[in-house]
């Protein structure tokens, strides 16, 4: 009877630390690292006109989602342009500001000279509306820069 309540104790053990190595190993997709965050240059609502910001290496970007204002449970267009920047790959990861809406991460295709584009689709929010911030992942031959976007969503139908 003892045997059998240590054997379980231990397995108990051995599946949290399981759970943490797991989680650990995990962590860089859930919570994306980058050597720089930049700030846009200024206040902007992706829901009206596209947002840019001034890049430290040099150059700019602009960010545009359409059509305006961005749907909920729909496909959307993500546009990035860089001028007098050379990124080599483009995510933008999208997450709730005041909810966890879970992993929405797009890689975006290069379709250009300087121009990425991809789609993505927010999920539902029971409240109907939402805060949101689209965090542009750019990598680069030497870092891994980060701008995030604010905006809100709602059900426009």
């Amino acid at each position: 009877m003892l045997k059998n309540k240590i054997l379980i104790d231990v397995i108990g053990l051995l599946s949290i630390a399981l759970v943490a190595v797991v989680g650990y190993k995990l962590s860089p997709l859930l919570l994306p690292k980058a050597d720089v965050t930049v700030q846009p240059d200024a206040p902007c609502d992706l829901n009206r006109a596209p947002c840019t910001a001034a890049l430290p290496e040099g150059g700019k970007l602009t960010l545009a989602l359409s059509p305006r204002p961005v749907p909920m449970v729909k496909p959307f267009k993500v546009d990035v342009r860089f001028e007098g920047f050379a990124a080599e790959a483009v995510e933008v990861d999208f997450s709730g500001v005041e909810m966890n809406m879970g992993l929405n991460r797009p890689a975006l295709a290069r379709t250009g000279n300087g121009v990425f584009a991809g789609e993505a689709t927010l999920p539902v929010c029971v409240t109907g509306r939402m805060a949101w911030q689209a965090t542009l992942l750019i990598e680069t031959a030497k870092s891994r820069i980060a701008v995030p976007f604010r905006f809100d969503s709602q059900d426009h139908e």
